[in-house]
């Protein structure tokens, strides 16, 4: 065999060789400085996506915040409409009263006066018995007691009427008093079902608070580990 030969098999095995070790080295394990990379890539991910949910529930503690606000807003303004009406259910219940007052005080003033035209009723018919038998049924005292009759009659006949408007006046106001009083109950049942609203509301916005406050310190740690951990990556690059 020739020196050329010998030598053209040693540089193909020399060749084979290193191939062969390249590829061993190739199948090694990444070295501690390509896992630090790795891992603070894998870091970074996640401190991203940490960063994305803590800021989505902080927006969301924030929209509640506001939507806590405006229910305030409203359940203020739905008292103050509550105590309105309560103050003017008040003066209705006032109203009503004085008016059954003075709708009692009618009625009994109308029945004394009925009662005092049936006592002048009978008074003149006794009186009326007494002139027929003395002067005659024709006789002028005859005739001025029945005139007296009459009239105490007329007078007895509206006097009954007045007692019944009475009567109808005062059962109407007492249905408007009932009804005024039950009108006030429900608008203090009202007012107290929004206060406890708002007291509700004003605990939920602080628990809103308490929770957007949080989700801004977790957002906070959250930038600071992202910064940290592209600095780990900036400083594990350079030294691989």
């Amino acid at each position: 065999m020739s020196t050329a030969g010998v030598f053209r098999r040693i540089t193909l095995g020399i060749a084979f060789a290193g191939l062969v070790s390249g590829g061993a080295w190739a199948a090694e394990d990444p070295t501690s400085q390509q896992q630090d990379v790795q891992q603070d890539k894998k870091d970074i991910r996640s401190d991203k996506k940490d960063l994305n949910r803590d800021r989505a529930d902080r927006n969301a503690d924030q929209r509640d915040i506001n939507k806590d606000k405006t229910d305030i807003r409203s359940d203020k303004k739905d008292i103050r409409q509550d105590n309105r009406d309560i103050r003017n259910d008040k003066q209705d219940v006032a109203k009503d009263n004085r008016d059954i007052r003075k709708d009692s005080k009618d009625l009994n003033r109308d029945r004394a006066d009925r009662n005092a035209d049936q006592r002048d009723i009978n008074h003149d018919k006794s009186q009326l018995t007494k002139d027929d038998a003395k002067y005659g049924a024709n006789s002028i005292q005859a005739k001025t007691d029945r005139k007296d009759l009459h009239q105490d009659r007329v007078d007895r006949n509206k006097d009954q009427k007045d007692i019944n408007k009475d009567k109808t006046d005062l059962s109407k106001d007492r249905t408007d008093r009932n009804k005024d009083v039950r009108d006030l109950n429900h608008d203090r049942a009202d007012r107290n079902a929004d206060a406890k609203d708002l007291h509700n509301d004003k605990k939920d916005v602080h628990a809103d608070r308490k929770d957007r406050n949080k989700d801004q310190k977790d957002i906070n740690k959250d930038k600071k580990d992202l910064h940290k951990d592209r600095t780990d990556l900036r400083r594990d690059r350079h030294h691989k």
